[in-house]
Parts: C-alpha cells; sequence; structure tokens
C-alpha cells in the first residue's frame, strides 16, 4: 500500500482527484502482477467473418466484425475436474472451464517471455475465452484448485506449442477481460459512430471521442469494487459511468467490433497499477504513445486519463509514453 500512495501524490499534481480513486480500485481487483479475473459465460460458438478490405474511395464500412470464440473439442487437456479446449489456438486464444467439486480455480498461464497471467474460474459448465497474446512459442498451463482461504492445491499442469496464424487474431477476439457479442449495445454503437468515417484512422477518433465525452467517473464504485472484477461493456455504456477498467473494455470491445486490433493493456502510469489501450491501424501501425490525435501525430491512448482533463495536462504527464509500463496485454 505505501507504493500506491505514493504514486497517488505524484499523480496528483496533474490529474483531478476521481483518476487516482479509479488507479486505486484496479490496483485492487487486478491483484499486482497476477491480472487477475474472474469467468464470464460464453454465448453459444460460432465464427464470423472479420473482413477489415475497405475501400478508401468509399469509404469506412462500418458493418460490424464480431469474431466469437470457439470450443470444438477436437484438441482437449486437462482431467475430469478442468476441460481446456486448445482447438484453436492458433488463434490466440483457448477455451478452459472447471467442472470439479471446488469452488474456483486459478488458472495461471505463463507466457513465451515468462510473464504469468491469472484467471479465476468459478465451477462452471460455461467457457471462458483466455488470451494467447505473447506471439509464438511455449505457454505453460498451470492450475490450481481452491481448498480454503488462500490455499490452493494442484490440479493440472501441462504446455502447449503455440503459432499463431495472424499477429492481430488475440487483440480482435472478445476474451473474459472484454466480452461482447454480435447483439452487444456496444457493438452497435461503435457501428453507429464510425458510420460517416472515411477510414480506421477516423473510425478510432470517433470512438475514442465519445467514450472520454460520455463516461463519467463512478467514485462510488471505485470504493466498492472487490477483487476479481470485470467490466460489462454494455452497462458502461448504458449507466455512462465507470472504472479506469471500464473505459479501456469499452473502448477496446468497440474498436475490435469493428475489425480495429486493439490491446486492452495492465500495467504502471507512474508509480499506479492502471488499464490503457493501444490500438492497431492499416495506415499507422501499432498506436501507442499519444493521448490525442493532432492529424499528423498519434499518443498513448488512455481513455480513463483523457476524460475530464485538459489535453495540456494530459500530455504533459504522458509525453514521450515513458510514463507507463505495460505488464499485460489482453
Amino acid at each position: 500500500m505505501n507504493r500506491l500512495h505514493r504514486g497517488e501524490l505524484y499523480m496528483k499534481k496533474f490529474w483531478k482527484k476521481p483518476w487516482i480513486s479509479c488507479l486505486l480500485a484496479l490496483f485492487l481487483f487486478a491483484a499486482g502482477c497476477s491480472g487477475q479475473a474472474s469467468a464470464r459465460p460464453q454465448e453459444p460458438e460460432r465464427e464470423t467473418a472479420s473482413d477489415q478490405a475497405d475501400d478508401p474511395a468509399k469509404g469506412w464500412n462500418s458493418t460490424p466484425r464480431v469474431l466469437v470464440p470457439e470450443a470444438p473439442g477436437t484438441v482437449l487437456m486437462g482431467n475430469s475436474s478442468i476441460e481446456i479446449d486448445v482447438s484453436n489456438i492458433s488463434k490466440g486464444y483457448l477455451m478452459a472451464r472447471y467442472v470439479g467439486n471446488g469452488a474456483k480455480v486459478k488458472f495461471f498461464i505463463e507466457t513465451p517471455d515468462q510473464v504469468r497471467y491469472t484467471y479465476d474460474l468459478p465451477a462452471s459448465q460455461s467457457y471462458a475465452a483466455l488470451p494467447l497474446t505473447a506471439g509464438n512459442g511455449t505457454y505453460t498451463l498451470d492450475v490450481r484448485e481452491h481448498v480454503e482461504g488462500d490455499l490452493y492445491s494442484n490440479l493440472y499442469k501441462d504446455t502447449i506449442e503455440v503459432a499463431i496464424e495472424n499477429e492481430f487474431s488475440p487483440f480482435l477476439y472478445p476474451n473474459q477481460y472484454t466480452w461482447f457479442t454480435e447483439d452487444s449495445q456496444a457493438v452497435s454503437k461503435a457501428s453507429g459512430l464510425t458510420r460517416d468515417v472515411k477510414d480506421g484512422l477516423e473510425a478510432v477518433g470517433a470512438v475514442y471521442d465519445f467514450v472520454i465525452s460520455n463516461v463519467s467517473y463512478d467514485e462510488e464504485k471505485a470504493r466498492t469494487v472487490e477483487s476479481g472484477y470485470l467490466p460489462d461493456v454494455d452497462e458502461t455504456l448504458e449507466s455512462g459511468k465507470g472504472i479506469c477498467f471500464d473505459y479501456a473494455a469499452l473502448m477496446t470491445a468497440m474498436l475490435r467490433s469493428q475489425g480495429i486490433p486493439t490491446k486492452l493493456e495492465i500495467g504502471y502510469s507512474g508509480e499506479v497499477y492502471h488499464a490503457w489501450i493501444s490500438t492497431w491501424l492499416e495506415e499507422k501501425g501499432w498506436v501507442e504513445n499519444i493521448i490525442e490525435f493532432d492529424g499528423k501525430n498519434w499518443s498513448l491512448i488512455d481513455p480513463t486519463l483523457a476524460a475530464g482533463n485538459k489535453p495540456s495536462s494530459v500530455k504533459k504527464y504522458i509525453g514521450d509514453g515513458s510514463n507507463y509500463t505495460v505488464m499485460y496485454s489482453r
């Protein structure tokens, strides 16, 4: 907590007080370096097209391009308590569900670069989509079953060799952190916002401007949010309120539904745990170091800090992006 307090003091001279609370809230539910989350029920699995080939002469195609994670059962791992479907790891995700007798399991995924992601999976008949965001290589799957209190027992451990067919796939599919379907209101809103834009650059701008202008910080939620919290993008859209995780998840869902690869990133903003997003555009590549677009240059797209703060103050803090340290990409 001392580290968090120092971060709060550091940020105070740049940000309005609500954003400090937002960062504190994310620290509470993100569980430090574990990137912890709980499972989200999955919709019936079918895949839709995600063709982002747009003719500049005709303008941007705002038709939703929602990909749907599948668990076809072609390649299965696990045991009688944990079922892991790795049929589509080449698309950048696996599907998992816990069907044992305990309350939950912790599902650890260690990436080829030795970063360890943690997911909470409660007992459920529904699959959770877990992303594989570190590219090709060996991933270690380590599942621990809850016993009592903070005690967990070893349930299952194995490795998988992953070769991603399309490097952008992990950042186009919905997953446990950012869940959306064709029927999501966030998807419909994104389609409407981008109907009259001419390219991906303007599509990102339209969605970005909407989120920072129409979602306000929820102080009560920040005070009461619990560990394992997952955003509900439609709830955030409907209520017009949220904490930093909600901002980033909503914008991620909206852009992915438009076929724009988007990373929901978790790490440190200065000394405080935080969430933000980065996007990939045909015109620019990965956009990671700016808060606004001036017609030529982009910077780190962090919808939480942009909302309610003067652009000059935001840019003063962000600078060249050195105040941001990415720990996890979802």
